[in-house]
């Protein structure tokens, strides 16, 4: 006896999004969650529920995570419902705008719809331990924002009219995607974050609740729920190398994975997670 129960697949975009990432400690990009997405969109479904998890991270990778949903979304003519965990901010709120419903739990942070760029300086630090920075270009911007070398007011500017560029190319796709739904309140594209009950009021987020609970409640209480997953190789990683080789590459991912945790640590420590 064939059942009735309708079958969602869900996919879990969780984590800092960054291009790269190692087999130790992969990122949130596009290459990573392509061939879930397809995965997902391909079944036999009336709509793909998306978990979103995320501090932000790269503007280049929400946005072609964003368009590839939605491309996905009008080319297999599925609904799309958005549930945030625990937040949803910056660029973790642009791939959230490729739901055609958001929904959240009242704890839940949203927004920080804004452009942060951060990095240190150290041109002090070389000066006391005896160490000369020798940098030559051929182009007198090559070198910009050196972290070794004094800040220059005209880099800062030049960095300043980028983030703006980029910060109205999100604004632009926050107010193309919500619409009429958004509140009119002038800290909306500030970089400010909200609860998700605070979200509703403001129109980032239609409305709150977790994802076995709506989707129960929007398709009937056999509803099922499919995790797609990627598929693991042996151990779930592709198989080792031997001998020195191998020593050479576990080092250099250990140490690019090692610096995009502390990346990634600064974005969630942001939102106080």
């Amino acid at each position: 006896m064939r059942s009735d129960a309708v079958t969602i697949p869900v996919v879990r975009l969780h984590g800092a999004i960054m291009a790269g990432g190692t087999a130790l400690r992969p990122n949130l990009a596009l290459s990573s969650c392509a061939g879930l997405l397809e995965k997902a969109f391909a079944l036999d479904a009336p709509a793909v529920a998306i978990s979103v998890n995320s501090p932000g991270g790269s503007p280049v990778q929400s946005r072609l995570i964003f368009r590839r949903i939605r491309d996905l979304a009008a080319e297999k003519n599925k609904r799309v419902l958005v549930f945030v965990e625990d937040v949803a901010a910056s660029g973790g709120y642009m791939i959230a705008l490729a739901g055609d419903e958001i929904i959240a739990d009242p704890s839940s942070i949203v927004g920080s719809i804004g452009v942060v760029s951060a990095s240190f300086g150290f041109p002090e630090m070389l000066k006391k331990i005896g160490i000369e920075r020798r940098v030559h270009t051929a182009g007198s911007n090559k070198a910009v924002l050196d972290p070794f070398q004094p800040e220059r007011p005209e880099d800062v500017e030049r960095l300043k009219t980028l983030q703006l560029e980029v910060h109205e190319t999100f604004i632009d796709l926050v107010r193309e995607r919500r619409g009429d739904r958004l509140k009119d309140d002038p800290d909306l594209f500030t970089g400010l974050f909200w609860t998700g009950k605070r979200g509703v009021e403001l129109g980032l987020v239609d409305a709150l609740g977790d994802m076995r609970a709506v989707l129960k409640a929007r398709y009937g209480e056999k509803t099922k729920l499919r995790l797609i997953s990627a598929p693991r190789g042996l151990l779930g990683r592709r198989l080792p190398l031997f001998g020195a080789a191998a020593g050479a590459e576990i080092g250099a991912a250990a140490t690019a994975a090692l610096l995009d945790a502390a990346e990634e640590r600064a974005l969630w420590a942001r939102f106080g997670l």
